[in-house]
């Protein structure tokens, strides 16, 4: 299945979102990571170029995690799969409310396509902030609680029988600086990958 034409089957062309435009069997993937926003460049994001900046600091992360990875197909092939909850790259320092508005049906609609996913990780606000928009439109409810990510770290948060995990943000400049962050988005992984691998 092409992830970018199924999508835009069901909600449509929008030609400022950009959508992962790979082909897998959804029903291969048993784990989500949402990061917050695609990069400015195509080319940077998870299944753009072999040297994209977003893998720069991805392969790291999973690495530390102990899982063995070197590019993005190894890591759709342990059953994760990667995207973005803001679909249109950043204009300024944080993400508009009018980009997250665009870009929640066409979020939404991706993570119905994958049926036998046991954990969804939230990588940063931005991604709690948007998965909670779906859930609350289906449920009234958030389902992650409004507590920083620290306090809901070693919580077991469940949404319609996923595993749901708030992390922080595996992607840019800051990553490379919040080296306690790192380490706590790496054992996140660590456990999203034990839970999927029983």
């Amino acid at each position: 299945m092409n992830i970018k034409k199924t999508i835009e089957e069901y909600v449509g062309v929008d030609e400022h979102i950009r959508l992962n435009d790979i082909d897998i069997d959804p029903e291969s993937i048993r784990a989500i990571l949402i990061n917050e926003v695609v990069p400015p460049y195509p080319e940077n994001d998870f299944y753009g170029a072999e040297d994209a900046a977003y893998m720069e600091t991805t392969i790291p992360l999973f690495q530390k995690a102990g899982i063995d990875v070197t590019n993005v197909q190894e890591i759709l092939a342990h059953g994760i799969y990667i995207t973005n909850a803001v679909k249109t790259p950043k204009t300024e320092s944080a993400v508009e409310k009018e980009s997250i508005e665009r870009s929640l049906p066409y979020l939404e609609k991706e993570l119905a396509l994958f049926p036998n996913v046991q954990v969804i990780m939230l990588m940063g606000d931005v991604a709690k902030k948007c998965f909670n928009r779906i859930t609350k439109k289906a449920t009234k409810k958030n389902a992650v609680p409004a507590v920083s990510t620290y306090k809901l770290r070693k919580s077991e948060l469940f949404y319609d029988g996923i595993r749901i995990m708030p992390s922080y943000i595996m992607t840019g400049k800051n990553i490379l600086i919040e080296k306690s962050k790192v380490q706590m988005a790496s054992e996140d992984l660590a456990t999203t990958f034990e839970i999927i691998s029983k």
